[in-house]
């Protein structure tokens, strides 16, 4: 007869579901087993009950000989037989711990398999990014061996089962513990989990079913990308394993930096020396922009670092909305060398008050916006 009531082992009811039973075991399996638990002694005999108790409980037929007789099998309280602890029910605490996927012994082989996407790093000048380009790049992939069609072997040839896994892709080996057997699995060295080998490699892969190739591809550049934009180019990466679909190829852009343009998303920015007479007087300027020269005017008494904003003349959006603006910052020019009749227009300049500066700063406009009338 059991010593400890099955229920109480496991903390169920006794009309507790195959669900619930199974829940409370594995809360219990992982708290108790041996290799987690400090008292290892304590541990291992605990253990032992519990995995005792589901396998009573967690068995229909079983279950209803315990609720009817207090026990099962030859009375002896043990639902193990001569095995004795470990020779049944083990695998569901190798589940629990390993993952171990069980299917009679046997693992199908793998499916078809996607290739793997691919990046390629293309630089553009920021004139590219303005107006769109296509460029022609070049890249090494792997593609499917056209010798084998992709399957490895040598045409003429037929796969064969890898004897070392019999075709299973998987071995198994079992290792004998206290507690029992502990069977581990791993993908079969000689196959590589296929299952099946070529006795006669094909010659021109070298049985790898891919081969490595150069390709020529033309990439259409969308007129507004920005630093960091992705192009993504459908089926263009590695060729699939197994019939699998290809990868991806993902073209990353880097604008290269422009000797004069500046950008700031859709803005464009570009500094303009201009010469101090115009400053003076205002007239007319040209000035450079990503779709050549535009003509502004300056406005008399322009100050060094006025910023002239050119709507519409940045760079378009890539989404096909409205262009960004181009500003144009104005630096006056004071000349380091003059002429004699240069000089003596200056002079003649400072003569009739060129010289004076307005002396009303900041704080005597401040005083007089507040002066009261």
């Amino acid at each position: 007869m059991p010593t400890q009531d099955y229920y109480e082992l496991l903390g169920v009811a006794r009309d507790a579901s195959a669900d619930e039973v199974r829940a409370a075991y594995r809360a219990l399996a992982r708290k108790h087993h041996p290799d987690v638990a400090k008292d290892k002694s304590a541990a291992e005999t605990h253990f032992r009950s519990i995995n005792e108790a589901y396998e009573v409980l967690s068995d229909s037929a079983k279950r209803a000989q315990y609720d009817r007789f207090g026990t099962v099998g030859n009375g002896n309280g043990s639902p193990f037989g001569e095995g004795g602890f470990g020779s049944a029910g083990f695998g569901d605490i190798f589940d629990m711990f390993f993952g171990e996927m069980r299917n009679g012994g046997q693992q199908r082989r793998a499916g078809p398999q996607r290739g793997s996407d691919l990046r390629y790093d293309l630089e553009i000048s920021l004139e590219d990014a303005f107006a769109g380009t296509t460029r022609e790049i070049v890249y090494s992939h792997l593609a499917q061996c056209e010798t084998c069609k992709g399957s490895g072997a040598e045409p003429g040839s037929l796969l064969i089962a890898c004897e070392r896994c019999t075709g299973t892709g998987t071995m198994r080996t079992v290792r004998q513990t206290p507690l029992g057997q502990f069977v581990t699995q791993s993908v079969c060295s000689a196959c590589g989990g296929e299952g099946e080998r070529a006795p006669h490699p094909c010659p021109a892969c070298s049985g790898r079913a891919r081969v490595e190739i150069e390709r020529k591809l033309s990439v259409k550049v969308p007129a507004g990308v920005d630093d960091g934009s992705r192009i993504r180019i459908s089926g263009s990466g590695e060729s699939g394993i197994r019939g699998g679909p290809p990868g991806d190829l993902y073209v990353y852009l880097n604008i290269a930096a422009h000797e004069r343009f500046r950008r700031d998303g859709n803005t464009v920015g570009v500094d303009v020396p201009i010469p101090f007479t115009l400053a003076a007087i205002g007239g007319p300027l040209t000035v450079p922009s990503l779709e050549g020269e535009l003509e502004v005017h300056v406005a008399p008494g322009t100050q060094s670092g006025s910023v002239l904003r050119l709507r519409g003349k940045g760079m378009p959006n890539i989404r096909g909305g409205q262009r960004g603006d181009q500003l144009v910052t104005l630096h006056v020019v004071v000349p380091t060398k003059m002429s004699r009749r240069q000089k003596d227009a200056l002079e003649e300049f400072a003569r009739a008050g060129g010289n004076e500066i307005e002396e009303k700063g900041f704080f005597d406009r401040v005083r007089e916006a507040f002066r009261p009338e």
